[in-house]
């Protein structure tokens, strides 16, 4: 069992991907309402080696002695991976022994206003960053972001790495009904995707409970609209969640556990991943599949969103 990496496991946007995790859970330089991994517990701007790169390289290594190559190598997990120092030297490895393998990066922008950090990502082949708000006011209630980070410097950090990148650059917007799909906010983040200039604009919205009550997603019509206003023709709205009992790596065994732990006492994503011993991102993808099949509910609580038998 790896403590740094999970899946690979079926992503919407990158096929059988493998992840690495370089922060702790759930260290973030935003608190997003909507985040599927739950409130963020260390809100910081600090970068630093959370994960020893010792550690996640030995991991690599073994994992790859014995396992077949996923479609991508996707930096994500439970918390913002560019505030892991050493991503740069992480991808310059992963170059090494891998390089055939496309490597992307979900981040969510914010730390991009700073040049190391740029120029430690110009070896990956995608980077998603995202932005969901250009008003200040949307910025701070959708994204809760870190105290010391600046509306500005974080839209301008993805235009100085636009011009700097020649790899892709997916821009995903998060759009929330009553948070930013009013036509102000819309007007404003046009002019941002115009600043900006990625390869593909990318519109989500809510797949998974979020961290606050009474939020719900936006319909795929009010997204097809939001398309439609944007006006550009890179923009593409983001599916639902495919058929992952369909994927050959849906494991049959994880689900039942999954059920039979629930069915004993409600769990949160953190429960879960703790008591299974699996990565929170994995859980998440089983977790939707059984929500879809209506198989569990869930009920927010002091703790967190915990997940129970319907």
């Amino acid at each position: 069992m790896y403590k740094y990496l999970f899946g690979p496991v079926p992503s919407r946007r990158l096929g059988m991907s493998l992840g690495i995790d370089l922060v702790p859970y759930k260290v973030c330089t935003l608190d997003c309402v909507y985040c599927e991994c739950g409130a963020t517990t260390k809100s910081t701007t600090d970068r630093k080696e959370y994960i020893l790169f010792d550690k996640l390289k030995a991991e690599l290594e073994h994992y790859f002695e014995g396992n077949p190559d996923p479609d991508y190598i996707t930096f994500s997990g439970s918390g913002e991976p560019t505030l892991n120092s050493r991503i740069g030297d992480v991808i310059e490895l992963l170059k090494k022994i891998k390089p055939d393998i496309p490597i992307a990066v979900l981040t969510n922008g914010t730390l991009l206003s700073s040049k190391q950090l740029r120029e430690e990502l110009l070896m990956a082949d995608v980077v998603l960053p995202s932005i969901d708000a250009a008003l200040n006011a949307s910025f701070q209630k959708l994204n809760r972001p870190h105290s010391s980070l600046q509306l500005a410097e974080y839209i301008k950090g993805i235009v100085d790495f636009r011009k700097e990148f020649s790899g892709k650059i997916w821009l995903e917007i998060f759009i929330l009904p009553g948070y930013n799909n009013e036509e102000k906010d819309l007007i404003c983040l046009k002019d941002a995707i115009e600043q900006i200039k990625p390869d593909s604009v990318q519109l989500n919205t809510l797949d998974r409970p979020g961290v606050v009550k009474n939020i719900h997603p936006a319909t795929q019509a009010e997204l097809r609209g939001i398309a439609d206003f944007l006006g550009f023709d890179n923009v593409e709205v983001i599916a639902a969640v495919p058929k992952r009992k369909e994927v050959k790596s849906y494991r049959e065994d994880m689900e039942t556990a999954i059920l039979e732990t629930i069915a004993r006492r409600p769990c949160t994503l953190d429960d879960l991943s703790g008591i299974l011993g699996a990565h929170i991102n994995e859980i998440n993808k089983y977790l939707g599949v059984l929500e879809k099949g209506n198989k569990i509910t869930t009920t927010i609580q002091a703790r967190g969103t915990f997940y129970l038998i319907k």
